[in-house]
């Protein structure tokens, strides 16, 4: 039997998603949570999206093959009971052999969380990215706006992406302001490693007034990583997970998704 199962993190104390020898990823408890839990010696999971050190997820969706036969509600509930407080299960629904977390996934949905103030985040640090000087949205929308559709993104690629292809295609970007917090949503058909950080970095200048829009457009037609800004924090990344089509039976979102400023 297939397990497919929604995980939600505070990135802050590990390594990424990845396994790692030191043990200290969402990875390794989570697979570390399964296996008491079902009492094998491993579970080995799949993810829908690698997340790097530092970075959250609302609906991270993984999935693994047992024998053992659980309810929906024991899933979560007896894997929980096994997890640090900073990682929990968020459902899960059996599923079969066709269903793959990465491979059915339509498109991947991330958000930037940031705090526009003078003062550095305190009870958020680690959870928001963070501009001390004003940003200005109307210039922000119009450079996002050039980065939609299909396009080359090699200048917001990482030297150390293993993608095929810098070849993506962005299907949305949304741009929010809530008081002192800014939410930027992005979603794609997938994405490169560090390719929102380096697009936030971007962004950042332009709405902080260092660089115009149109900057965004040079980068992007560019193709070369030096081109484009330094990669932004990680502290207010959050994965808010793939959307698959209908006939999986997967949720859309986890409670939290409307919960982030």
């Amino acid at each position: 039997m297939r397990v497919a199962l929604g995980v939600s993190y505070n990135g802050q104390g590990y390594q990424g998603w990845q396994s790692q020898p030191s043990g200290q990823t969402i990875q390794d408890k989570l697979e570390k949570a399964l296996s008491t839990f079902v009492a094998r010696d491993r579970v080995s999971t799949l993810c829908a999206g690698r997340t790097d050190a530092g970075v959250h997820a609302l609906m991270q969706v993984v999935h693994f093959d047992t024998d053992c036969e659980r309810t929906p509600y024991a899933w979560v509930r007896g894997t929980n009971a096994n997890l640090p407080r900073d990682i929990a299960v968020q459902w899960a629904v059996p599923t079969t052999a066709e269903f793959h977390c990465r491979a059915s996934a339509i498109s991947r949905r991330y958000a930037y969380v940031l705090l526009e103030s003078p003062i550095r985040p305190s009870v958020e640090a680690g959870r928001v990215g963070w501009s001390f000087r004003p940003l200005d949205l109307a210039a922000m929308r119009q450079a996002a706006d050039m980065l939609l559709g299909e396009h080359d993104f090699t200048s917001f690629r990482a030297s150390q992406c293993q993608a095929l292809t810098p070849v993506k295609t962005l299907l949305d970007i949304g741009l929010h302001k809530h008081g002192a917090y800014w939410r930027m949503e992005f979603e794609a058909n997938a994405f490169l490693h560090h390719m929102i950080r380096n697009i936030m970095g971007c962004l950042v200048q332009i709405g902080q007034g260092a660089k115009p829009p149109q900057w965004m457009a040079e980068v992007l037609a560019a193709r070369d990583r030096r081109a484009a800004a330094p990669t932004f924090s990680p502290d207010g990344l959050y994965f808010l997970g793939p959307r698959y089509d209908a006939k999986w039976g997967m949720p859309d979102r986890t409670p939290a998704y409307d919960g982030l400023p």
